[in-house]
């Protein structure tokens, strides 16, 4: 029991860190930007979702799940299926009107990523992995074989 209580405490104290370490992201007023590199990266997307935020800047990395068919309607999107550290699977929708196609991902791939989260109730949604044309949002990227899609 005293390990269950130190663990919540130490996410806890985690969570309310990360918060702290909040700022508004260049040229958006409505986008929270959290510095989430690392090991806390996955504590950020878990707040997310846990308190169903939208609009927050993350960055991290996990395994590909599941590689889904593009969306082409409007806006072409690849999409994938990511699983991050804590358990938490989030998708990925990439813009490729505006950045190149990861044409050799697959499921088991490595995945880094610098986006923007949108909650919903399957786990969220990060896009705003390439860089804005109009220079009006941060940019974001996907990294994947070493190679860094923007």
């Amino acid at each position: 029991m005293k390990k269950l209580v130190l663990i919540v405490a130490i996410s806890v104290a985690g969570c309310v860190g990360l918060t702290q370490c909040a700022r508004v992201a260049p040229g958006r007023s409505d986008v929270v930007e959290r510095q989430s590199d690392g090991p806390d990266g996955d504590h950020v997307l878990a707040a997310a979702l846990a308190n169903h935020q939208s609009n927050v800047e993350v960055q991290g990395s996990g395994i590909v799940t599941k590689v889904l068919a593009d969306d082409n309607d409007g806006s072409r999107h690849q999409r994938f299926i990511l699983r991050v550290a804590s358990g938490q699977t989030v998708l990925i929708a990439h813009n490729i009107d505006i950045s190149k196609k990861i044409d050799s991902l697959k499921e088991g791939d490595q995945v880094s990523f610098k986006g923007e989260y949108e909650w919903n109730p399957k786990g969220g949604v990060i896009h705003w992995t390439h860089q804005d044309p109009e220079g009006r949002h941060s940019s974001g990227w996907i990294r994947h074989n070493g190679k860094i899609y923007q």
